[in-house]
C-alpha cells in the first residue's frame, strides 16, 4: 500500500480501519443497509489491496445470516423495503468465490422481492411499503446496482431496461433545473406536506441522499457498460452532469454540506458521508473512463481533506445520524430538519463510504495527481 496513489497523495490507509472492523458488531439484529454498507467496502478493499482478510470478514458476518437453503436470517421480503436490498449486493462476490449455492439462493431470495416491490404509475419502485408512492434517492443506491449485477448473472437484459427508465424518471421528476442537483424526495400522490403540490418533490437537496445517488449512476456505469451499452451511456451522462453541479456547491475546502446549497449560512456544515460518497463517485468515475482525471484529482482531494478533518485512529466523525422524510414524529424535510438531526460518529454509512473512498484512491491511476482539480 505504501506505493499506492493515496500514500503518494500524503496518507497512508489509516489504522482506523483495522480497530472498526476488530470492534465490528451488526448494527441491527436483521438484515439492514447499514452493514451492507460495511460489507461493501470490505469487498472493495479486498480488491484494491489483494488482502483477502477484508473478504474473509464479509465471508464471516453473511455466512451468519445465509442458511444452506438460501434464506436470510432477519430479511421479510413482504416488508417491501428497499433499504434492505443493498446488503444483498455482497452476495454476488461471495458466490463467485465460493460457488456455494446458498448464496446463489439468497441472490434470488432478495431478487424475489424486487420482482414484486410496489411501483409508481410512472415505474419506479417505492421507496417503502410504509412510504407509499415515494420514490427517494437513498432507494435507488439499495437497489439498482443490485439488480445489475443480477441481470447479468441471471441473463436478463432486459432488467437494464428497466434500471435505464427509473433513473430516466427520476432525472425527469427530481432534478432542479437551476442547479442541477437532486431533491431528496418525490411523491407521485403529492399528499405528503413535505411535497410540492406542483412538482411532489421535497423541499431540500440532502447531501449523503446526493452521494447515494451518485455512488448508484457509478455502479451501475461499472455493471452496464458491457451489458447494456444503452444504460451505460444515459447513466454515465447523467452522472457527468450530476458531478458538474456537486462542484458548484463544493466547499472552499473540499467537502459537501449537509444542506448542499446552503453553505452560505451560518448553521450548515460540512459532512462527512456525502462528502465521502461523492469522492468515491468521482474517482471511480474517472478510473473508468466517464469521468474526466480532473475530477478524480479532486475526488482524491475530498478524501484527503475529510481524513484531516474528521478522522482519527478511533473515530470517524462528522456524520449525520439520519435523515427522512415523513412518519412519525414528521420529518418536513426543511432545511431546519436537515440541521436538527444528531451528528454522530462511526455510523457505518460514514464508514463504509471512507471504505470505498479508500479503495478508489489505491487504485487511483498516478496520472490523476497530476491533474488539476477543477474549482
Amino acid at each position: 500500500m505504501a506505493d499506492s496513489p493515496l500514500a503518494r497523495f500524503g496518507a497512508q490507509v489509516p489504522p482506523f480501519v483495522a480497530r472498526y472492523l476488530a470492534s465490528w458488531q451488526p448494527y441491527r439484529p436483521f438484515w439492514n443497509y447499514e452493514d451492507g454498507c460495511i460489507y461493501k467496502g470490505c469487498l472493495d478493499l479486498a480488491v484494491a489491496t489483494g488482502d483477502t482478510r477484508f473478504d474473509d470478514f464479509v465471508l464471516r458476518a453473511v455466512s451468519e445470516r445465509v442458511a444452506a437453503d438460501g434464506t436470510i436470517t432477519g430479511f421479510d421480503p413482504n416488508e417491501f423495503n428497499i433499504d434492505n436490498v443493498n446488503a444483498g449486493k455482497a452476495l454476488f462476490p461471495l458466490f463467485a468465490r465460493t460457488g456455494e449455492a446458498r448464496f446463489r439462493k439468497a441472490i434470488d431470495n432478495q431478487h424475489a422481492q424486487l420482482e414484486r416491490h410496489p411501483r409508481t404509475q410512472s415505474g419506479n419502485f417505492w421507496h417503502k411499503k410504509i412510504y407509499p408512492h415515494q420514490v427517494w434517492l437513498d432507494g435507488l443506491y439499495m437497489a439498482q446496482p443490485f439488480r445489475c449485477a443480477y441481470a447479468q448473472l441471471a441473463a436478463r437484459p432486459e432488467i437494464f431496461d428497466d434500471v435505464r427508465r427509473q433513473f430516466a424518471h427520476v432525472r425527469e421528476a427530481m432534478r432542479d433545473a437551476n442547479t442541477g442537483l437532486y431533491y431528496h424526495g418525490w411523491d407521485e400522490s403529492r399528499t405528503e406536506r413535505w411535497s410540492n403540490p406542483e412538482t411532489g418533490c421535497s423541499p431540500c437537496f440532502w447531501g449523503r441522499a446526493m452521494g447515494w445517488f451518485v455512488m448508484a449512476l457509478v455502479d451501475c456505469c461499472e455493471l452496464s457498460a458491457a451489458a447494456s451499452p444503452a444504460t451505460h451511456a444515459m447513466l454515465a451522462e447523467m452522472l457527468r452532469e450530476t458531478s458538474e453541479a456537486l462542484l458548484r456547491v463544493r466547499s472552499t475546502r473540499g467537502l459537501w454540506y449537509q444542506v448542499l446549497d446552503q453553505g452560505c449560512r451560518p448553521d450548515d456544515y460540512e459532512e462527512t458521508s456525502a462528502t465521502l460518497m461523492i469522492a468515491y463517485a468521482f474517482m471511480k468515475g474517472a478510473r473508468h473512463g466517464i469521468l474526466p482525471p480532473a475530477l478524480g484529482a479532486t475526488g482524491l482531494e475530498s478524501l484527503q481533506a475529510c481524513i484531516d478533518r474528521f478522522l482519527t485512529k478511533e473515530y470517524l466523525h462528522g456524520i449525520c445520524g439520519v435523515a427522512g422524510l415523513g412518519n412519525v414524529p414528521y420529518r418536513d424535510g426543511s432545511y431546519e430538519y436537515y440541521l436538527s438531526e444528531p451528528v454522530v460518529m462511526n455510523d457505518p454509512k460514514g464508514v463504509g463510504a471512507l471504505f470505498m473512498a479508500l479503495s478508489e484512491a489505491l487504485q487511483v491511476p498516478a496520472s490523476f495527481l497530476g491533474s488539476r482539480s477543477p474549482t
